[in-house]
Protein backbone atom coordinates (compact mmCIF):
# COMPACT_ATOMS: atom_id res chain seq x y z
CA UNK A 1 0.00 0.00 0.00
CA UNK A 2 2.83 2.43 0.83
CA UNK A 3 4.27 2.05 -2.67
CA UNK A 4 0.96 3.14 -4.22
CA UNK A 5 1.03 6.35 -2.16
CA UNK A 6 4.71 7.12 -2.73
CA UNK A 7 4.61 6.84 -6.52
CA UNK A 8 2.01 9.62 -7.07
CA UNK A 9 3.82 11.86 -4.57
CA UNK A 10 7.12 11.29 -6.38
CA UNK A 11 5.46 12.14 -9.70
CA UNK A 12 3.99 15.37 -8.32
CA UNK A 13 7.37 16.39 -6.85
CA UNK A 14 9.12 15.68 -10.16
CA UNK A 15 6.61 17.82 -12.05
CA UNK A 16 6.97 20.65 -9.52
CA UNK A 17 10.77 20.56 -9.83
CA UNK A 18 10.44 21.00 -13.60
CA UNK A 19 8.28 24.09 -13.07
CA UNK A 20 10.87 25.56 -10.69
CA UNK A 21 13.48 25.63 -13.44
CA UNK A 22 13.87 29.13 -14.81
CA UNK A 23 14.38 30.09 -18.42
CA UNK A 24 17.25 32.44 -17.69
CA UNK A 25 18.14 35.18 -20.18
CA UNK A 26 20.87 37.81 -20.12
CA UNK A 27 19.49 41.33 -20.39
CA UNK A 28 20.59 44.95 -20.66
CA UNK A 29 18.72 48.23 -20.52
CA UNK A 30 16.46 48.88 -23.49
CA UNK A 31 18.62 52.00 -24.01
CA UNK A 32 21.91 50.09 -24.06
CA UNK A 33 23.93 50.08 -27.30
CA UNK A 34 24.65 46.38 -26.77
CA UNK A 35 22.60 44.24 -29.14
CA UNK A 36 23.86 40.68 -28.66
CA UNK A 37 26.32 38.58 -26.67
CA UNK A 38 27.44 35.04 -27.31
CA UNK A 39 27.87 32.40 -24.64
CA UNK A 40 31.65 32.83 -24.54
CA UNK A 41 31.35 36.57 -23.87
CA UNK A 42 28.78 36.03 -21.10
CA UNK A 43 30.93 33.32 -19.53
CA UNK A 44 34.06 35.48 -19.68
CA UNK A 45 32.23 38.37 -18.02
CA UNK A 46 30.56 36.38 -15.26
CA UNK A 47 33.69 34.35 -14.48
CA UNK A 48 35.87 37.45 -14.36
CA UNK A 49 38.04 36.66 -17.39
CA UNK A 50 37.17 40.06 -18.87
CA UNK A 51 35.61 43.29 -17.64
CA UNK A 52 34.53 44.55 -21.06
CA UNK A 53 31.61 43.51 -23.20
CA UNK A 54 32.11 43.61 -26.97
CA UNK A 55 30.73 46.91 -28.30
CA UNK A 56 29.94 48.20 -24.82
CA UNK A 57 33.21 48.68 -23.00
CA UNK A 58 33.53 48.22 -19.24
CA UNK A 59 30.45 46.41 -18.00
CA UNK A 60 28.76 46.55 -14.62
CA UNK A 61 27.58 43.04 -13.78
CA UNK A 62 24.38 42.38 -11.90
CA UNK A 63 23.37 39.03 -10.43
CA UNK A 64 20.03 37.77 -9.22
CA UNK A 65 19.71 35.78 -6.00
CA UNK A 66 18.96 32.04 -5.97
CA UNK A 67 17.25 30.08 -7.40
CA UNK A 68 17.64 32.03 -10.67
CA UNK A 69 21.35 32.59 -9.97
CA UNK A 70 21.97 28.86 -9.57
CA UNK A 71 20.09 28.15 -12.78
CA UNK A 72 22.20 30.79 -14.60
CA UNK A 73 25.43 29.29 -13.25
CA UNK A 74 24.41 25.80 -14.34
CA UNK A 75 22.89 26.57 -17.76
CA UNK A 76 25.18 29.37 -18.93
CA UNK A 77 28.44 29.07 -17.01
CA UNK A 78 28.41 25.30 -16.58
CA UNK A 79 29.40 25.72 -12.91
CA UNK A 80 27.96 25.27 -9.45
CA UNK A 81 27.54 28.21 -7.09
CA UNK A 82 30.48 27.11 -4.94
CA UNK A 83 32.77 27.04 -7.98
CA UNK A 84 31.75 30.54 -9.09
CA UNK A 85 32.15 31.84 -5.54
CA UNK A 86 35.69 30.40 -5.40
CA UNK A 87 36.61 32.07 -8.70
CA UNK A 88 35.33 35.47 -7.55
CA UNK A 89 36.97 35.11 -4.14
CA UNK A 90 40.37 34.66 -5.84
CA UNK A 91 39.78 37.61 -8.16
CA UNK A 92 38.65 39.91 -5.35
CA UNK A 93 41.50 38.87 -3.05
CA UNK A 94 44.08 39.50 -5.78
CA UNK A 95 42.52 42.86 -6.66
CA UNK A 96 41.71 41.74 -10.19
CA UNK A 97 37.95 41.92 -10.07
CA UNK A 98 34.74 43.10 -8.50
CA UNK A 99 32.02 40.48 -8.12
CA UNK A 100 28.63 41.11 -9.70
CA UNK A 101 26.25 43.05 -7.48
CA UNK A 102 23.64 40.59 -6.24
CA UNK A 103 20.04 41.76 -6.05
CA UNK A 104 17.04 39.94 -4.64
CA UNK A 105 14.40 40.44 -7.33
CA UNK A 106 14.00 40.81 -11.07
CA UNK A 107 12.40 44.23 -10.46
CA UNK A 108 15.59 45.40 -8.72
CA UNK A 109 17.73 44.08 -11.59
CA UNK A 110 15.59 45.87 -14.18
CA UNK A 111 15.64 49.12 -12.17
CA UNK A 112 19.45 49.04 -11.93
CA UNK A 113 19.76 48.26 -15.64
CA UNK A 114 17.43 51.15 -16.52
CA UNK A 115 19.76 53.56 -14.77
CA UNK A 116 22.98 52.20 -16.26
CA UNK A 117 23.27 51.41 -19.99
CA UNK A 118 26.61 49.63 -19.32
CA UNK A 119 25.05 47.17 -16.88
CA UNK A 120 24.40 43.54 -17.77
CA UNK A 121 22.22 41.21 -15.75
CA UNK A 122 20.07 38.14 -15.99
CA UNK A 123 16.47 37.38 -15.13
CA UNK A 124 13.90 34.69 -15.71
CA UNK A 125 12.53 35.02 -19.25
CA UNK A 126 9.05 35.56 -17.76
CA UNK A 127 10.29 38.81 -16.17
CA UNK A 128 11.41 40.41 -19.46
CA UNK A 129 9.47 43.56 -20.36
CA UNK A 130 9.98 46.70 -22.45
CA UNK A 131 12.52 48.13 -19.97
CA UNK A 132 15.13 45.53 -20.94
CA UNK A 133 16.31 43.72 -24.03
CA UNK A 134 17.57 40.17 -24.23
CA UNK A 135 21.16 39.91 -25.47
CA UNK A 136 21.68 36.22 -24.81
CA UNK A 137 19.38 33.24 -24.29
CA UNK A 138 20.87 29.78 -23.71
Amino acid sequence: MAIRVVQPIALVLALMAGDAMADVVVVVSAKSPLAKLDKAAVTDLYLGATKEAPGLGQATLVALAPPVRDEFYAKVLGKEASQVKAIWSRLIFSGKGIAPKELTSAAEVKALLAGNPNAIGYVDKADVDASVKVVFAP
